[in-house]
């Protein structure tokens, strides 16, 4: 009988803590909840928040806000709290961890592609770890993954889209390139010295590299939480099975890139593993930041193996 009321007491104190969360959040002029959702202005995330962006489905009780700023900006707003989703770096999860959780959708990862070091041709692979090298941002998925594949290097944060021009232009003799980039490099005639998601393909035995993910904020409480994470996972459903309307609003986050280029980096980056990380995408998270926790680059108190995701079914 004791735990009985005591768990009635619970239950009551649980809702009245989430009713005060949810008094205290904006709404609309309907009443609905106003989620704001911080993504990159890339191809694939346009792609995977279509649906969303242009409420191609119902969503009722929530009212979706879109963000869009450079991947580096968004860790460093989820820091903050200032989001209620947003889409992060696996390498900055556990700095946000106690206030953000991850879903279990919206994962960018690289199926035996990734992050690459680039240059012009001619540079050999000693040269280049010698060199100090143009990286996206010391929060970036891509960094850790350079880090745990050369060790401890010379780097300099340069904006992404500015690392390919930053080559040619010899200011810099390599770069760690991110996003279409991965692409687009081939058309400035630079090499690839290392392919960041080849290396953590083969050490892994096959198991993909993590780079992006998006996160929704604790506080919101664990219905909304789940309500968010199913309608994101709805929204990238969406998308792939109606893909020329996703595409074509995708293409205007693509940097002039043309309609084949577009449809192939996104589908390097939106697909079954982005609808759900699966096993092996969770298990790969778990090692990545173990490896970065063995390395400095990762806070020691984040427990790895209690990592959880939200709407995975494990």
């Amino acid at each position: 009988m004791e735990l009985i009321v005591y768990e009635m007491k619970r239950l009551v104190l649980e809702g009245f803590v989430f009713g005060q969360h949810m008094a205290n959040l904006p709404r609309d002029d309907d009443g609905n909840l106003i989620v704001r959702i911080g993504h990159s202005p890339d191809p694939d995330d346009a792609f995977m928040f279509h649906a969303m962006t242009t409420n191609a489905f119902p969503t009722p009780g929530y009212n979706f806000v879109h963000e869009l700023q450079d991947i580096e900006t968004l860790n460093h707003r989820a820091m903050n709290q200032e989001l209620e989703v947003s889409a992060v770096s696996i390498h900055a999860y556990p700095d946000i961890s106690d206030h953000y959780a991850l879903m279990n959708c919206g994962a960018s990862m690289g199926e035996g592609y990734g992050p690459m070091i680039v240059a012009k041709k001619g540079l050999s692979l000693e040269d280049a770890q010698a060199s100090t090298i143009a990286v996206p941002g010391l929060k970036t998925s891509a960094y850790l993954g350079l880090r745990l594949a050369w060790g401890d290097v010379n780097v300099e944060v340069v904006p992404f889209d500015e690392i390919i021009p930053r080559i040619l232009d010899d200011t810099y003799e390599c770069g760690l390139i991110i996003h279409e980039g991965q692409l687009t490099y081939v058309e400035h005639d630079l090499n690839v010295l290392i392919d960041l998601g080849v290396w953590w393909n083969e050490r892994t035995d096959g198991w993909p590299m993590p780079l992006g993910g998006n996160v929704v904020r604790r506080d919101l409480g664990q219905k909304v939480m789940e309500d968010i994470t199913m309608y994101t996972k709805m929204s990238i459903e969406h998308s792939i099975a109606h893909p020329e309307e996703a595409l074509e609003f995708a293409k205007a986050w693509g940097r002039g890139i043309d309609d084949e280029t577009n449809q192939k980096f996104v589908t390097m980056y939106v697909n079954d593993r982005t609808i759900d990380y699966k096993p092996e995408g969770r298990s790969s998270i778990r090692r990545f930041l173990k490896e970065g926790q063995e390395l400095g680059m990762i806070r020691n108190d984040f427990d790895v193996e209690t990592l959880s995701f939200i709407g995975a079914v494990e």
